[in-house]
């Protein structure tokens, strides 16, 4: 089987799946707390608008600011702020982030787990070799190396990563994203916290960074419910009030 058609059975199989994840039920229970682990290239603050519309309905809601060194530094500051959280807690992520909620997730606080276009790797699965099944994203042609860490060029940030923001807004945004060390991709989780937890999964359809074929895999592997939002990578900021509701599902106070 050459890898052309390799690719198309996966991506058969794994709509297939998602077709079985958007059809099951997913059961959340009730929590006040919502953590969200940003992803490589970001940092805390892309969470702002589904900050602000969390707090509005009475959530407590906290940014952890990955280092980006390694994944199991990242893992180590999201456990860091669940630590602090009290009671049952909705833990989400975008893009990388995906990889350090899959870890710590299994966190007796966790009640359920969001993933926004985000990696969703099984235990011990090697994601490099994962995403080598799916169409190359766009986005990694753009990677700068220097010191031993990378970056986005701009004109891969712009029109790979925040395709759908506005230029100025994308620009700033440019400006403070989170260098990553140059190995922080190696990193394979031990767990897999989304097979003991309630999941859900929202796709880019728009996404030049995590290809939606791949995303789609993710999700139906995982038997997530899942939506589809007409977004590039970003979604979480150019539709923030789609992420905010599924979120708000997870956490049991949305239908």
């Amino acid at each position: 089987m050459d890898r052309r058609t390799f690719s198309a059975a996966l991506i058969v199989g794994g709509a297939s799946s998602l077709l079985v994840g958007t059809a099951r039920a997913q059961t959340a229970t009730t929590a006040r707390n919502v953590v969200l682990v940003h992803g490589a290239y970001a940092d805390g603050s892309c969470w702002s608008d589904v900050i602000g519309r969390l707090q509005r309905v009475g959530l407590r809601a906290t940014a952890v600011q990955n280092p980006l060194t390694s994944l199991s530094d990242d893992v180590e500051a999201t456990r860091r702020i669940l630590a602090l959280q009290d009671g049952p807690t909705v833990l989400v992520a975008h893009s990388w982030g995906g990889m350090v909620i899959t870890e710590a997730g299994v966190d007796p606080k966790v009640s359920a787990l969001v993933y926004v276009a985000a990696r969703a790797p099984d235990a011990g699965e090697d994601y490099t070799a994962l995403a080598a099944r799916f169409p190359t994203a766009p986005a990694s042609s753009g990677l700068v190396k220097s010191g031993g860490f990378a970056q986005l060029s701009e004109e891969a940030f712009l029109r790979d990563f925040a395709g759908d923001i506005e230029p100025a807004r994308a620009r700033i945004l440019y400006a403070v994203q989170g260098r990553i060390a140059e190995t922080l991709f190696s990193g394979k989780t031990t767990k897999a916290a989304w097979r003991s937890r309630p999941n859900w999964y929202a796709v880019s359809t728009e996404d030049r960074t995590i290809v939606p074929e791949l995303q789609r895999f993710m999700a139906g592997r995982m038997n997530a419910k899942t939506i589809e939002v007409k977004a590039s990578h970003l979604s979480l900021i150019s539709r923030p009030e789609e992420i905010t509701n599924l979120i708000l599902e997870a956490s049991g106070h949305r239908k």
